[in-house]
């Protein structure tokens, strides 16, 4: 287990230098700033550093606040096990994720019949990236009320188009790979992987929530499965939403290898300083 969890490491420190964020150094911990446009990331652990103080996450909280920051910590539990008590302490509060990693023994499932991989210039991409934000609205497994109707409301915000034209870039430089499942040209569910090496974490997987309990996770996931094998990644892993999410990548063949920690401030102080 441990071997696995120092790959992850590795990973985690270089994907958002891949993503084109600096790292800022804090001594125990590391600050990514996304320079231009991008996702906006996390404070982490520094690769290979000391245990990071209740004062070293003051510090980083606040340069986050300095450059107008979302103020995020995220780190594995069983690599750093002292960095919840130094966030804690910090006023932060910090949620728990199954982490997971493919079993490389595990028979590969069956392509779904929806679900193809797509192009920086797919005509369904819009719709792709927006399906994600529907499904972590409602999160979990059950069926929700969000539908097509809805999905085509949230298409026409024009925040959508900056996220499209991101997604597409990333497409296009092989820095990310999408898969959605569509019927009759309506995005159903859509997921991503973002390779660095060999290794690939599989991200934004969701459904949208009229539409869950048809398998379409699974079938959009075994996509990106074995497009990155194809593609010569031999470590794939995801943090799954929750245990009754966990327990359907299980049948992905993906096995709990750890728990992946977010720190953030508790949902009141977030609305004060929006």
């Amino acid at each position: 287990m441990t071997k696995i969890l120092d790959v992850l490491e590795r990973y985690y420190d270089a994907v958002p230098r891949v993503g084109g964020a600096r790292g800022e150094d804090f001594g125990a911990l590391t600050l990514f700033v996304q320079e231009g446009d991008g996702w906006p990331y996390y404070a982490r652990p520094a690769l290979g550093g000391p245990s990071a103080s209740a004062s070293d996450v003051e510090r980083v909280l606040a340069r986050q606040r300095e450059l107008k920051l979302p103020e995020s910590f995220e780190w594995v539990a069983e690599t750093n096990p002292s960095l919840r008590a130094a966030v804690e302490a910090a006023g932060l509060r910090v949620h728990a994720y199954p982490l997971m990693a493919l079993d490389p023994a595990a028979p590969p499932l069956a392509p779904h019949p929806d679900v193809r991989l797509l192009g920086p210039g797919d005509p369904l991409l819009a719709a792709a990236v927006t399906v994600p934000m529907l499904a972590f609205a409602a999160p979990g497994t059950a069926l929700g009320e969000a539908g097509p109707a809805e999905l085509a409301v949230a298409v026409a915000d024009p925040a959508v188009a900056a996220r499209r034209a991101m997604i597409s870039g990333k497409l296009a430089s092989g820095t990310t790979a999408m898969a959605a499942a569509a019927r009759d040209g309506v995005v159903l569910c859509s997921g991503q992987y973002n390779p660095v090496g060999e290794v690939a974490e599989i991200v934004g997987v969701g459904t949208l929530p009229a539409a869950r309990r048809q398998g379409l996770a699974l079938g959009v996931t075994a996509a990106l499965v074995a497009d990155a094998l194809a593609r010569g990644v031999t470590t794939v892993f995801l943090t799954a939403g929750d245990e009754d999410v966990a327990r359907v990548y299980g049948r992905a063949g993906f096995l709990r290898v750890g728990t992946g920690l977010i720190a953030e401030p508790p949902p009141e102080e977030k609305e004060e300083r929006s």
